[in-house]
């Protein structure tokens, strides 16, 4: 979850003549931020990961299941609870929580009343044994969280609640089209009550002159109406000058159409932050991780359902880009520019547009050919003595507006804080963040990978969870290098929304990710798939040359079993899960940490060949197979309960003895 603070906020109208205002003062932060940290460094790797909950309603005796409003009821329960407490606490948002051994984990509101985010209540080492015991720290913060709902209230971990928008579908109701969001389908009250969020939601609607349009495409089945109009739509309200959106064109045939920021932001997800040792460990691993974004994101695809209507689309993230998309007219390039300064080509929330280590093997030929930049500000943190790769970075992410504007925090400016640094860098939504030391905590430069989509069951999570912490282990160790052009991870993105992407489709790859000459120290090599793989020791990475030749020749198309699983020829792309088990090779874990860890890595490689479904997979055959099915693309009341009382059981149960949702755990043996 992004910055919170309490005081003033000031409407579009009076916020946007403080911006630039803002933005200085947070480039002085920034500057301020990287005096003091630029040569901090930590010993070891830490990382944590966020889960996000929805809380659902259940009513059995009515086959009815809606969305419970009660999170802040919830985190009190939680502050409330004396063993907790005793424990250290668990929310800091109402709670000085302490510093203990072993504490418990720690909760946060989210974007959506019906939202709770949970994270261990330290963060994990890079030992085998944390990595073994996320799992049963996710179970047990489930168990916590429910133990502090009412007796049918459920924290369940679908991305998105498939009946968002309609009518009753959440619990208390009340009436749509509020001031704040102005929508057609969502009250205001359906946002967290903290002046910061239904601030965020009017002043992206303000400052780009309309609602915020999404538009999903319909999953055309077999009675589904062709051309599909959402008959969800109301044409005749006339109650705020934005419901003329819809009569001017803003809800597309064939498209599920939505029109507030809680359709995205209310959507939950998988995140995963890694501290890195130093700032130089950081940017490597921000630039190395940010191309498996796409594959990650097709791969836990689990997002077929908006609005009561199944979709033509697996995934979340485009709708959340078009949920907070502040741009105008001018900046979407829809009209000459006029006032605005340039012309922005992506959402506040999108795939990355810059890669920052000072790596010999980043070509200028991979940087972003439309990345906008604010050279002013770009030339100020040069100034302050920031490298250009780094203050390209900045520079690109502030030249958005900062939207939430507190009038007490124009006073003066404190380079003891990064109020207005985090102002800007909070809200720039991007698949990966690179993130500062705060000033304030022992912390080191962090790096944050967000594209994930949640998954239906805690094994699920964690295996994810664990899988990426041993990637950016390989990464490090084995010198690994992925970089593709950013336009490339780009239509990645893109990419990995279609159907069953997973299996159907193709993403542009790095061809060879292993250094070009073998490199032996821990005494030793590794062999994956016939290829040799160095065994490096991480602290000491050799230097790598500088590529030459075409870049073209350096990536291909490849399926994300191949990327995942590797390519059957010996000169092919090794895998990343090969990659992985050299690094568990090298590093000569037991057995019994193997065999666990096998449990992960086995799901994943099944999920990439298809042996195993996603969970977008699986809920949209439930859909389709269900008994009130029409085959009109409609999910309706009834269907939806049957969904969540399902999703219940596979959280508790993860389809084992053939129960529901074994197509995701476990393959039929041939």
């Amino acid at each position: 979850m992004g910055l919170l603070a309490i005081g003033t906020p000031l409407e579009w109208p009076e916020a946007k003549k403080h911006v630039d205002h803002v933005r200085e003062w947070g480039i002085e932060q920034l500057l301020a931020i990287w005096r003091r940290a630029k040569g901090k460094e930590r010993d070891v790797l830490l990382w944590g990961d966020e889960v996000e909950y929805l809380v659902v309603a259940v009513e059995d005796s009515d086959r009815d299941v809606k969305l419970s409003l009660r999170q802040a009821d919830i985190l009190e329960s939680l502050a409330r609870d004396e063993g907790l407490r005793n424990q250290g606490g668990c929310v800091p948002d109402l709670q000085l929580v302490a510093r203990v051994a072993d504490p418990p984990p720690i909760f946060h509101p989210e974007f959506g009343r019906f939202m709770l985010e949970a994270t261990p209540g330290k963060p994990w080492g890079i030992g085998f044994k944390d990595l073994l015991d996320v799992e049963h720290n996710m179970k047990w913060r489930r168990i916590i969280a429910k133990e502090h709902m009412v007796s049918n209230e459920y924290p369940i971990t679908l991305t998105t609640f498939p009946r968002l928008g309609t009518k009753n579908a959440i619990c208390p109701s009340f009436p749509v089209s509020g001031e704040r969001l102005r929508s057609q389908f969502l009250p205001d009250e359906i946002a967290n009550p903290h002046i910061r969020f239904p601030t965020l939601a009017a002043n992206i609607r303000s400052r780009r002159g309309r609602k915020v349009e999404i538009n999903v495409p319909i999953f055309k089945d077999e009675n589904t109406a062709s051309p599909f109009k959402d008959p969800t739509v109301d044409y005749d309200l006339h109650k705020w000058p934005e419901d003329d959106d819809v009569r001017n064109g803003a809800a597309k045939d064939d498209h599920i159409y939505m029109d507030a920021m809680a359709f995205g932001m209310g959507s939950c997800c998988l995140q995963i932050t890694f501290q890195a040792k130093n700032i130089t460990e950081g940017r490597r691993l921000y630039d190395q991780l940010s191309p498996l974004g796409p594959i990650m994101l097709a791969l836990t695809a689990a997002t077929p359902i908006y609005k009561g209507f199944l979709a033509d689309t697996d995934v979340r993230w485009d709708q959340i880009s078009r949920a907070v998309d502040d741009r105008t007219p001018e900046e979407l390039g829809e009209v000459p520019l006029k006032n605005d300064r340039w012309r922005v080509p992506k959402s506040r929330y999108a795939s990355n547009s810059t890669y920052i280590s000072q790596d010999p093997r980043l070509r200028k030929e991979y940087m972003d050919p439309e990345l906008t930049v604010d050279e002013d500000l770009k030339k100020r943190l040069i100034e302050g003595g920031m490298d250009d790769l780094l203050a390209t970075h900045f520079a690109h992410l502030f030249i958005r507006d900062p939207i939430v504007i507190f009038a007490e925090d124009l006073r003066e400016l404190d380079l003891n804080k990064t109020d207005h640094f985090e102002n800007l860098q909070s809200t720039n939504w991007q698949h990966m963040r690179f993130k500062p030391p705060p000033p304030d905590k022992d912390t080191g430069w962090r790096v944050e990978f967000r594209p994930m989509e949640i998954q239906i069951t805690d094994y699920e999570n964690a295996a994810f969870s664990v899988f990426i912490v041993l990637v950016t282990r390989a990464i490090l160790s084995f010198d690994l290098n992925f970089y593709i052009p950013i336009p490339l991870t780009t239509e990645n993105m893109h990419t990995a929304h279609a159907r069953n992407a997973v299996l159907d489709r193709k993403f542009f790859f790095r061809n060879d990710p292993l250094p070009p000459r073998p490199i032996r120290l821990n005494n030793g090599s590794a062999s994956v798939s016939g290829t040799t793989i160095p065994t490096c020791h991480p602290s000491r990475p050799p230097t790598p040359p500088t590529p030459v030749g075409p870049v073209e020749d350096e990536y291909s198309l490849m399926t994300i079993d191949e990327i995942i699983n590797g390519q059957p020829h010996d000169t092919g792309f090794p895998g990343l899960i090969p990659l992985v088990e050299s690094y568990l090779n090298s590093m000569n874990v037991d057995v019994e940490t193997r065999c666990e860890l096998a449990r992960y890595l086995d799901l994943i490689r099944k999920r990439a060949s298809g042996q195993l479904w996603t969970g977008a997979k699986w809920i949209r055959e439930f859909v389709r197979t269900h008994a009130e099915y029409q085959g009109d693309s409609v999910v309706g009341p009834g269907l939806c309960y049957d969904l969540v009382r399902a999703v219940e059981e596979i959280t508790r149960l993860e389809g084992k003895e053939g129960g529901l949702g074994k197509e995701m755990f476990r393959a039929e043996s041939k």
